[in-house]
């Protein structure tokens, strides 16, 4: 990084090239920002540009550090730095992990259920050392309690390395298996663990087996996936007696069953691959459960005899009311999960009587709630979590046969958290086409709301921020954000909107907002921030917003369609280049986000859709608002050219003097620093560079 101050932000070079598709030939002279050697990033060309966008960067926000290091004590204060998980019963022992004060990392540790002490079997805080980022993927305790494997990454680049440690000798085995990227299943009888390495394109195509104590070059292969938009997940039934290897992409599954004791047999088809068909299953006796779209978008669950996998007869009916979005198989019951008018719901259903159902109900207005860690088959009691905007993350157990809660641990606030200060309310905004798009809003109780003055002028709303994601049928939970009130405690309203590209209202709610029909999600966005204002919330300019990764993408379109609506906006991992990403199918991930996206390649409607919202090719001469965006160097999900080149053309066309920057993690990836504090003082980055847009420093 450059230790002059520069005079202005950097200017990137602009380097003539085209590319061509279905008649249509496009120009993209910052193309060169691309590395041609990645995933190595050598080039010095480009690496200067990415630095000198980092000292403009620093230049710009270090005037206001005193801010950020107050908001980052601030939200460190509302973090109880000395904390635990509640144990959780596995086999013959106690499981949970802790925070010591100070630490980035947790410890892991368990304790036998006939008693005795407590052992330290995982330390990550130590795996750590001499590492500025580590990334613990996945920690999977043998049935036998005898060994850990582990799998952690410390560069970002979301390759991880497995490692074995024997619990009673504390020793590390010689095994050590390079480039997983996927759960570790323990399986026949704790001699084998079940794995899948991510190829070149950052794909996991395979499931192999190591033997423990061997070599990892002598793993075998048990399944290869040849669709090269398809990856493959392995993972146990409830009751451990099968591994389900599951292969799909965004809109289509195909799930095989391996007995558990030998992972070497003959995997069993369940049902063969059908196009926007998708399916999970699970396995009770001789009886698959499945659960699917088959006949219903919203999904319904099916069983099939287990010697005939392919026959299935519903269980529970797809609904138009009720969005089935998965289930839980437990020895004396199950557990089904969905959303009711766009708000979590747990049912407890019984094998002997289908038509019994216990449903768990939460008060409040807007919520989140669900199954924890409930690890064993035979189970009376099952955890479960639940928080609202109000509420701080609270771990309860549910006791089957009373039908109550009990509470076990409610997140605790150092620094104080009194509920009764504010208002959550659940607004539904029309979007353009008439679609209601829920919206959970909170803010003090007492924070002024617009209303009309005596002279009949309306007072404008104060500040508001909104954030949405919408995209991939990912819902955005209604729950509890300790620096969410960084934001709400100094009058800004906090609101969520639940738009299209979610799967909030249930699976055509996420069907309305992909591919052809994609940008119902950035109008949805644009509504709901218009809808606020009408209503008194807020008011034109005085609303921050912000998105990562595809919700990256939805401000870059958001900041292109209606740019005077917003203050400050934050693009964290910005998915802003979906043509040209869409068009590699070299990059990793690119073949299997086609379902989600459209194939620009194959496809000429497909390429000018994406081409007429893609934020990084509609970059426009108007004005900006103030922006800050975020890159990570090794980012393999959203490449750090993406946002690179993003703000490389905005400095070129934007016609305002409003602050535009680029902060580049040169060692991390998709999820930004690890570590919970390291994390925390990116959103207290964030926080600050909002607050001072907006005028609201102190």
């Amino acid at each position: 990084m450059s230790h002059s101050i520069p005079n202005g932000p950097p200017v990137a070079e602009q380097r003539p090239y085209e590319y061509s598709y279905h008649g249509i030939t496009i120009s993209d002279p910052y193309h060169w920002l691309k590395d041609a050697s990645y995933p190595v990033i050598d080039d010095e060309d480009v690496l200067a540009y990415v630095r000198a966008e980092n000292a403009w960067y620093e230049a710009q926000m270090g005037p206001h550090q005193p801010l950020v290091d107050n908001l980052l004590a601030e939200m460190r204060g509302r973090i109880k730095e000395a904390d635990s998980s509640v144990p959780q019963k596995d086999g013959d022992y106690l499981y949970w992990s802790e925070f010591e004060e100070g630490a980035e990392y947790r410890k892991y540790y368990r304790r036998p259920v006939a008693g005795g002490e407590a052992q330290l079997y995982l330390d990550v805080t130590e795996l750590a050392k001499g590492h500025d980022y580590l990334s613990l993927e996945d920690i999977s305790v043998s049935k036998n309690g005898r060994y850990v494997a582990y799998s952690t990454d410390t560069t970002g680049a979301e390759r991880f390395t497995v490692r074995i440690k024997d619990l009673e000798t504390g020793e590390l085995l010689p095994d050590v298996i390079e480039g997983t990227n996927t759960d570790l299943i323990w399986a026949a009888n704790d001699t084998m663990l079940v794995y899948g390495v991510a190829n070149d394109n950052w794909r996991v195509d395979n499931v192999r087996v190591h033997r423990i104590g061997s070599d990892a070059a002598e793993d075998v292969e048990i399944y290869h996936e040849g669709d090269i938009g398809f990856t493959v997940s392995a993972g146990l039934s409830a009751n451990e007696q099968w591994l389900i290897m599951a292969v799909g992409d965004n809109e289509t599954s195909e799930v095989y069953l391996i007995p558990a004791s030998d992972p070497m047999a003959t995997p069993v088809l369940v049902r063969a691959r059908q196009t926007g068909v998708e399916y999970g299953v699970d396995v009770r006796e001789d009886t698959l459960y499945i659960w699917t779209n088959d006949t219903h978008v919203n999904f319904r669950l099916a069983t099939a005899p287990l010697a005939d996998p392919a026959n299935w007869t519903t269980l529970i009916e797809g609904s138009d009311d009720f969005y089935l979005t998965g289930f839980t198989l437990f020895r004396d019951f199950y557990v089904t999960e969905g959303r009711l008018a766009g708000l979590d719901q747990i049912q407890i259903r019984y094998y002997d009587n289908p038509a019994a159902m216990e449903t768990i109900t939460f008060p409040e207005p807007a919520y989140a709630a669900g199954l924890g860690d409930n690890p064993e088959w035979a189970m009376d009691t099952i955890r479960i979590g639940y928080e609202s905007p109000i509420t701080p993350d609270t771990v309860y157990d549910y006791h089957v046969a009373t039908g109550t809660l009990e509470t076990l641990k409610v997140l605790e606030i150092p620094s104080g958290f009194d509920p009764s200060l504010y208002t959550v309310e659940r607004l539904s905004i029309p979007a353009r086409d008439g679609a209601m798009i829920p919206v959970s809003i909170v803010y003090r109780k007492d924070r002024p709301m617009a209303q009309d003055g005596a002279d009949g002028q309306s007072v404008r709303g104060g500040p508001l921020h909104l954030y949405a994601y919408g995209a991939y049928g990912y819902a955005v939970d209604p729950g509890f954000s300790t620096t969410r009130f960084t934001y709400v405690d100094r009058g800004m309203a906090y609101a969520i909107a639940h738009i299209r590209g979610g799967d909030d209202l249930g699976r055509n709610w996420y069907l309305q907002g992909k591919t052809e029909q994609r940008t119902n999600t950035f109008n949805d966005f644009v509504d709901v921030a218009r809808g606020l204002i009408a209503r008194g919330y807020t008011s034109e300019g005085q609303i921050s917003a912000a998105g990562r990764s595809a919700g990256g993408e939805l401000m870059g379109a958001v900041v292109n369609q209606a740019p005077e609506l917003f203050g400050a906006v934050v693009a964290g991992v910005p998915f802003v280049d979906v043509l040209s990403t869409m068009l590699d199918d070299s990059l990793p991930l690119t073949p299997g986000e086609w379902p989600e996206w459209g194939n620009p390649i194959t496809s000429k409607a497909a390429f000018t859709h994406i081409l007429s919202y893609s934020p990084y090719d509609q970059v426009v001469a108007h004005d900006y608002p103030p922006m800050l965006v975020t890159a990570g160097l090794n980012d393999p999900r959203v490449t750090y050219w993406e946002p690179a080149k993003w703000v490389a053309k905005l400095r070129e066309l934007k016609t305002d003097d409003n602050i535009l920057l680029l902060k580049t993690n040169m060692g991390a990836g998709h999820a930004g620093k690890s570590g919970r504090f390291e994390g925390l003082r990116e959103d207290a980055e964030e926080a600050a560079f909002i607050l001072w847009q907006l005028g609201i420093e102190e």
